[in-house]
């Protein structure tokens, strides 16, 4: 859990400092940012912060996983964050360097690393499917106590 939220924390300084850039180019150099740095940036803070922050709190949050549970499995969730965090980086880098120069040899680089960010989180819930679950909820509904 502490690995995805410190990830993200550092995806988001790194969206800031994109974003920082982008509007000193924009303000000061009259530089309107392209699409592609619009996506890094983006993909920067909304899936590298705000996706690992909530992976990262749900990993923590959620009960344990069930004995019976045979899905949940910590090295996928270990593999989870990897292929989103290689995905999430590999794009944010691989845009900047499309948004200021790089050509369409960059194409399909990006589309992977997309690919990886999509396989990335369906490993996560899949790992963490069993982990949805009320726990005492249920108990507390049987003595009468309603929400």
């Amino acid at each position: 859990a502490r690995r995805f939220i410190k990830t993200g924390i550092g995806f988001l300084f790194a969206g800031l400092a994109l974003g920082l850039w982008m509007l000193v180019r924009r303000e000061v150099y009259q530089t309107w940012p392209g699409p592609y740095l619009v996506s890094a940036h983006t993909h920067a803070v909304l899936v590298g912060f705000v996706m690992f922050m909530i992976l990262g709190v749900a990993l923590w949050l959620f009960p344990r996983a069930a004995k019976e549970d045979t899905r949940y499995n910590p090295k996928l969730t270990e593999t989870a964050y990897w292929l989103l965090f290689l995905g999430t980086a590999g794009r944010c880098v691989l845009e900047i360097l499309r948004g200021t120069g790089g050509g369409p040899e960059l194409a399909w680089p990006i589309v992977a690393t997309g690919a990886l960010q999509i396989l990335g989180l369906g490993v996560y819930f899949w790992t963490m499917w069993g982990r949805i679950r009320p726990v005492g909820s249920h108990l507390r509904e049987a003595k009468g106590e309603r929400f």
